[in-house]
């Protein structure tokens, strides 16, 4: 085995490829450039007493310090009985958002995934397939910016923002999940004198029910997530009131508001677990 590692001048060559010890998925050969005076800089720099010193402001005990009395200004946290009941209104808002948003975006993820599965012919899934790697290509923030200058501030454009976004998402994995039904229950029914259409709805559907709800429960869960992130570019909920709170230092109450978003969060993995285990059941 010829060795990877050969140095020429100024520069330190690592030969990649079959029978080097380092190969690329291809198999193709090549050579990577090191510049070794990059390294001598960087060792240099490293032993240098201005690297020591930023070191010791990064790692020091003042860095520890004031992270730990930046950690501590969080508490006590505000529970005023008046932001409590904000943070209850948001906490809502936000339930909102990801629920109203999750079941817009398995509505359509269905009626696109019915084509792109293939029942209407190769055009009709190309074009099918397209639009949902579009939706789901274009990342929920970014969405979210779009629908915010559309539709204004507040829960319906982040609502929007996680239905186009999700929509995407679940349709390609309904597409997938029709795909690969077996086709043995709608055959038979279809033998004997039934339509397609409720061949496909007796026969088809109960086959990937159990699938389909698997993967509502999880997006469930991550656009709760999501949707709190989302209020950070005026989305509504308990995101914007955070975002509010922290751009005024207040600190307590941010510390509020992101207990609210773990309660929230447990609360809704709690709920999909046991609707996934209840539909497997």
């Amino acid at each position: 085995m010829r060795e990877p590692a050969e140095f020429h001048g100024d520069d330190i060559r690592l030969a990649c490829g079959p029978g080097t010890g380092i190969d690329t998925k291809g198999g193709v050969k090549g050579v990577l450039h090191l510049p070794r005076r990059f390294y001598e800089r960087l060792y240099i720099y490293m032993h240098s007493d201005r690297a020591r010193k930023r070191l010791g402001q990064l790692f020091g005990h003042d860095a520890a310090s004031q992270m730990l009395h930046f950690l501590l200004s969080f508490f006590p946290p505000e529970l005023s009985r008046g932001f409590l009941a904000k943070t209850a209104s948001s906490m809502l808002e936000t339930l909102a958002v990801s629920t109203i948003g999750t079941l817009c975006a398995a509505a359509l993820g269905f009626v696109l995934a019915l084509p792109a599965s293939g029942l209407y012919g190769a055009a009709l899934r190309a074009v099918s397939r397209f639009l949902l790697n579009l939706l789901r290509s274009i990342p929920e923030l970014v969405w979210a910016t779009v629908t915010v200058l559309a539709a204004g501030l507040g829960p319906f454009a982040g609502t929007l923002a996680l239905a186009l976004h999700t929509a995407g998402v679940l349709g390609r994995l309904f597409a997938e999940a029709l795909e690969n039904a077996p086709d043995a229950p709608a055959r038979a029914l279809a033998e004997a004198g039934t339509s397609s259409a409720l061949a496909f709805v007796y026969g088809t559907l109960p086959c990937v029910r159990p699938q389909f709800v698997a993967y509502i429960m999880y997006r469930w869960e991550s656009n709760i997530r999501m949707a709190a992130i989302l209020g950070f570019v005026g989305a509504g909920g308990l995101g914007q009131m955070l975002y509010y709170e922290l751009s005024l230092f207040h600190l307590p109450q941010a510390c509020t508001v992101i207990f609210a978003m773990l309660v929230l969060a447990a609360c809704v993995d709690a709920t999909s677990a046991i609707a996934r285990h209840r539909s497997a059941g």
